[in-house]
């Protein structure tokens, strides 16, 4: 009777529910690059889509940008991914390719996905050199995402080596030469104290930089490390004192 029907309602339910919590979608169209071709957004076309790492995205919503003669029309139709890192809008640039990007034109990719991601409607996969005929990902795909993976991490360091260490105040004058100084904003990062120039070598930059550098307590990220410890990051192998000026001078000029 009625009581079974219910019964049987709610477990249908459930089952929908569970399959829905498993990630179940239907199967994801997947477009050739000739059927994505079609997709310029010219009278007559069923629509208007761009790719990027493979995934097309229904970019209707942008047609004054994407459509036909908008500053970015070489883009739609097309898996065009290298150019969000480039730039290069001629037809060489206009290419999926995104081997031996560096990590700034790679993040560049990730932010663009992003964006796509949160403001456009996903519309399915490319196949060809991110995806297989079954949508499968390639082993282009898992390479790109792989360095795109390393960039994130490599821009996380470097943040937190800008906490660390944060970049000088410089002026440059023909008369007094370069003056280097610190504050508690210096490089952007407002911090609770000053710090004194010393100069940064690291590994992947060439010559050395100015940084501000913490000259009392404990050393960064060991909060109870000795207690006679207490001259900050002073000791930190990467870092040299500017010669000709005194080691704990918030200031320091060089002649030039």
């Amino acid at each position: 009777g009625a009581m079974w029907r219910g019964a049987a309602a709610t477990l249908l339910c459930l089952a929908a529910a569970w399959l829905l919590r498993r990630g179940f979608e239907p199967r994801v169209r997947l477009l050739s690059a000739a059927e994505l071709s079609r997709y310029r957004g010219a009278p007559g076309e069923p629509g208007l889509y761009l790719a990027l790492l493979g995934r097309v995205f229904d970019v209707e919503r942008g047609r004054k940008h994407y459509g036909p003669g908008g500053a970015y029309s070489g883009l739609a139709g097309r898996d065009a991914s290298r150019a969000f890192a480039s730039g290069d809008f001629t037809p060489a640039g206009l290419v999926d390719s995104v081997s031996g990007l560096s990590p700034p034109e790679l993040l560049s990719i990730h932010s663009w996905l992003s964006f796509y991601n949160d403001n456009y409607e996903p519309v399915g996969k490319l196949v060809g050199r991110f995806y297989d005929e079954n949508g499968a990902p390639t082993e282009a795909l898992r390479e790109a995402e792989a360095a795109i993976e390393e960039a994130l991490k490599f821009q996380a360091e470097s943040e937190q080596k800008k906490q660390q260490f944060p970049p000088c105040n410089s002026e440059w004058s023909s008369a007094k030469g370069t003056r280097f100084w610190c504050s508690r904003e210096s490089g952007g990062v407002h911090r609770a104290w000053a710090g004194v120039p010393r100069k940064l070598y690291s590994p992947g930059w060439r010559g050395s930089r100015c940084v501000c550098v913490r000259s009392s307590g404990p050393p960064w990220g060991q909060p109870g490390s000795s207690p006679h410890s207490d001259t900050g990051d002073l000791d930190n192998p990467q870092l040299e004192p500017y010669e000709g000026c005194h080691p704990l001078a918030e200031q320091c000029v060089l002649l030039t």
